[in-house]
Parts: C-alpha cells; sequence; structure tokens
C-alpha cells in the first residue's frame, strides 16, 4: 500500500482527501502543517507522494517543497487557495510536479495522484549513456559526468522521454498531454519553466543538447557519428 503524505492545515480537508486516498487503496499520512510534513517524510522515507498546501503555519508549502527536493525526487502536488500564476509558477520553482487549486474535486485530485505515481512506476531496468549523461532508470537516477543531478518527476519524465526518442521533436502540447495528463488544466508555459530548469540543471550537456525548434518544441539532438 503506497503512503502518501496530506499536508493541510484545514482538518475538513485532510479527512476528505484522506477518505478518497484510502477507497483508493493508499495509505494516507496526515500533517497539519510543513514542519509535521517534513517529519512524517523523513519517518516514512518509502513515501510515494506528497501534497502540500501552500499557506501553512510554521513552514509554508514552499519552504516544504524546496526542503523535501534537497534530499529526494518523490512527487509533489501544491494545494491552494489562490489561482493566481505566481503561486503555480512559484510551486514550480520549488520543484513540485503538480499543482492544484482550491476548490477542488477530490475524484480529480486522485486522478493526478494517478497519473504521477504512473509515471514513477513505468520506468524501464536499463541504463541510458549519451555523452557524459547517464540514467539508471530502474534507480530513477541521473549523473552528468559522474555528478548526481537531482531531478523532479516531471523534469526526469521529459528528460527520458526525449532521449528515448533522440531527434523527434516533441510540441509543448504533447509533452503537456503525455508528462501531465489529459485533465491538466494548466498553461503550455509550464512545459517551458520546466525545460529551461531542466537544461540549467544538466549544466554544458543540456545546454548542448536539449534544443528549442522554434514554433514546434523541443528534442535532443542525436550525437554525429564521428
Amino acid at each position: 500500500m503506497k503512503k502518501i503524505i496530506i499536508a493541510d492545515d484545514e482538518e475538513l480537508i485532510r479527512k476528505l482527501v484522506c477518505d478518497f486516498m484510502e477507497r483508493e487503496g493508499y495509505q494516507p499520512l496526515q500533517a497539519s502543517d510543513g514542519e509535521e510534513a517534513l517529519a512524517l517524510f523523513d519517518e516514512h522515507p518509502d513515501t510515494a507522494l506528497v501534497i502540500l498546501d501552500i499557506m501553512m503555519p510554521n513552514i509554508d508549502g514552499w519552504e516544504a517543497c524546496r526542503k523535501i527536493r534537497e534530499k529526494s525526487s518523490v512527487p509533489v502536488i501544491m494545494l491552494t487557495a489562490r489561482s493566481q500564476e505566481f503561486d503555480e509558477l512559484m510551486g514550480f520553482e520549488a520543484g513540485a510536479d503538480d499543482y492544484v487549486t482550491k476548490p477542488f474535486s477530490p475524484s480529480v485530485l486522485m486522478k493526478r495522484i494517478a497519473v504521477l505515481l504512473r509515471h514513477e512506476t513505468t520506468s524501464k531496468s536499463d541504463v541510458l549513456v549519451l555523452e557524459e549523461l547517464k540514467i539508471d532508470q530502474s534507480a530513477h537516477a541521473v549523473w552528468v559526468n559522474g555528478e548526481s543531478v537531482m531531478l523532479t518527476l516531471k523534469e526526469y519524465s521529459i528528460l527520458l522521454k526525449l532521449l528515448l526518442n533522440l531527434g523527434r521533436v516533441f510540441s509543448r502540447e504533447q509533452l503537456l498531454d503525455d508528462i501531465w495528463g489529459y485533465d491538466f488544466y494548466g498553461d503550455v508555459r509550464t512545459v517551458d519553466s520546466h525545460v529551461a530548469r531542466l537544461r540549467t540543471k544538466l549544466g554544458d550537456w543540456g545546454a548542448r543538447r536539449i534544443k528549442t525548434i522554434y514554433g514546434m518544441g523541443y528534442k535532443i539532438e542525436e550525437v554525429p557519428n564521428e
């Protein structure tokens, strides 16, 4: 049974989400603020996914997400009562994988959870290497020049999709549908911000190999034969 942490200072929301998670076969772990969420995450390192409300006492959702990202690539969904683009961008900058605005349908949240966990478990057990880049799909790990690179699940999924389809251009809409899911209501600029951070994290390799095809989308260039 997969463990999911739900952190929200509103008890009724936690209870509602937990009821739905239990019906779907998940094991919910409740926290009333970011500090409790981090303690739960340390206590349960096998946690499969974390849901964080943004506006919480003690430690807010943004800071909790950043601290989780320092040690794990576990999928993170942010919850907020606001609908401003600033909140969404802040959540993604903190390393979140998805974003849900209150009020929300618990059924839709369950679908978002299922999509993230499905992407988490569909990796093949082999190693991919392209020049200085190495991906171990079974370990969900990435290295550049032998240095470990911490990616969010969405960043990892974009990298893997492009790497498995060298030379093929994927539009922003295709990446949004394939990686975020058809029921995602966000903007295609979400893809742009994730690709930009992915390039930065992968350093020179990312800048050299992840190409923007203007008016079309993104691709990873094939290595030319010597």
